[in-house]
């Protein structure tokens, strides 16, 4: 379907405006159909990364662990109190492995390509 940059405007003005004043823009490195080569770029994903309250928590090997992480991380008000509750909730429920496998020894120096 085409029509003109006015039909455009008519229809779509905030998308429109976006698109001309250039704010919301997505730089695109480039596309990988080489799976391998993908993940060797993609481990420069941990360049300048925070871990968050679940990256600790798949550390853990008990509950007990996640819940002091939890915790302490409350207390600092790295996470809030309603957050806290539905971690502590998820915990007790479905277990410290629900929120993922565990993240081994070095699982950032491996999985950022630095260590095999």
């Amino acid at each position: 379907m085409e029509f003109d940059k006015e039909t455009f405007k008519k229809m779509f003005p905030n998308l429109a405006r976006e698109l001309e004043s250039g704010e919301n823009k997505v730089c695109m490195n480039s596309v990988r159909t080489d799976a391998k080569a993908g993940e060797k770029i993609a481990s420069k994903q941990f360049t300048h990364y925070d871990p968050d309250v679940i990256d600790f928590i798949r550390r853990c090997d008990t509950e007990e662990q996640a819940e002091e992480i939890i915790n302490y991380m409350e207390k600092r008000g790295e996470i809030t109190k309603d957050y806290a509750n539905k971690l502590r909730k998820q915990l007790k429920d479905k277990g410290v492995r629900s929120f993922g496998p565990k993240k081994e020894e070095n699982y950032y120096l491996k999985h950022g390509g630095i260590l095999k």
